[in-house]
């Protein structure tokens, strides 16, 4: 049981920084071949940040712990927004552009419930899977299409653009990072699992705590670091991006690699929750529109928010722990 828990410790940290180099290599690589900046930070940065979740998934689907992988895209999102987010707004107060509340809010409130229908049978299936994908793929083409004039909040764009390196040192951070990024899930799957095993709780349960809070630590320090610095467009495009991203890249892995049956509590707890604190957030933004009439639209989220989020993770993980 030590092993596996310092297993799962060492990974997380080895999943944060071959992420970064994978990142920052495919980037280089990228501008390398003529690739446009916009078209690198819609797609390659934007994936950065849930490239963990992402192997992650893929991991533990083939490894057939597909709980495993529906509870850490699940988990991940409640994280954000309950401890990254709530715990950015108790940091720093974020203005939300208009623009957002108009585009990228609705557009995680549609994603949240479609994928959301597409459970309701019980089963993640191939079908799903793909339908989700499809989605995906589509919703990146329309972001590189329409956003070429205003990057916003979908993308994961850190405050300066990444060191540019030369050719073979890019493509030795991106292999580098790949391979560390592959072996530290494959690590981590098999920590989380063996500590599911230990525990007597199910696979869904860690991947809904243990990993979904660890691989949701790039989303708290590029979230954070950008509030800081008062880039709060960026700070909350982090959460928006990747809820979006693990709900269509991640969610779908499991159903692709394999049809998953889910757990019942998947749809009568955890989806829910996910599904009531993205709403939360979205009332929140609105009402601190409300609050500041003079700043054409924008609106305001504060200390009081983030209070309101960490409370409802706290709680949450308080109902998590009475039903196992």
């Amino acid at each position: 049981m030590l092993l596996a828990a310092a297993t799962i410790l060492l990974c997380f940290i080895v999943l944060i920084w071959s992420a970064d180099r994978f990142v920052a290599g495919a980037a280089s690589i990228a501008e390398n071949m003529g690739m446009s900046p916009i078209v690198i930070g819609l797609t390659i940065v934007s994936l950065g940040t849930s490239a963990p979740e992402i192997l992650v998934s893929l991991t533990a689907s083939l490894a057939g712990s597909g709980e495993l992988a529906i509870g850490n895209a699940i988990g991940s999102n409640i994280a954000n927004i309950g401890l990254v987010l709530g715990v950015t707004l108790l940091i720093a107060p974020l203005m939300v552009h208009q623009s957002c509340m108009k585009k990228e809010i609705p557009l995680l409130l549609l994603t949240t419930a479609a994928a959301g229908m597409l459970l309701l049978d019980g089963v993640l299936s191939r079908l799903d899977g793909w339908l989700m994908i499809g989605a995906l793929v589509l919703l990146v083409t329309q972001m590189i299409r329409g956003q070429r004039k205003n990057l916003d909040m979908l993308t994961e764009i850190v405050e300066e653009p990444a060191h540019h390196m030369q050719p073979l040192q890019a493509w030795f951070s991106f292999l580098i990072g790949l391979l560390l990024l592959a072996s530290s899930s494959k690590l981590l799957v098999w920590g989380a699992v063996f500590t599911a095993k230990e525990l007597g709780v199910s696979e869904l349960v860690i991947g809904l705590t243990i990993v979904a809070v660890g691989t949701s630590l790039p989303e708290l320090a590029a979230t954070v670091t950008s509030a800081l610095r008062g880039h709060t467009e960026i700070a909350l495009g982090n959460i928006i991006g990747s809820n979006t991203f693990n709900l269509l890249a991640v969610m779908s892995i499991p159903g692709i690699v394999t049809s998953e049956q889910l757990e019942p509590a998947v749809l009568s707890r955890d989806y829910p929750i996910m599904a009531f604190m993205t709403v939360v957030l979205t009332v929140s933004i609105y009402v601190g529109r409300k609050r500041i009439k003079s700043t054409a639209g924008h609106s305001y989220l504060g200390r009081t928010v983030g209070t309101l989020l960490v409370s409802l993770y706290a709680l949450y993980y308080y109902w998590l722990h009475a039903t196992i």
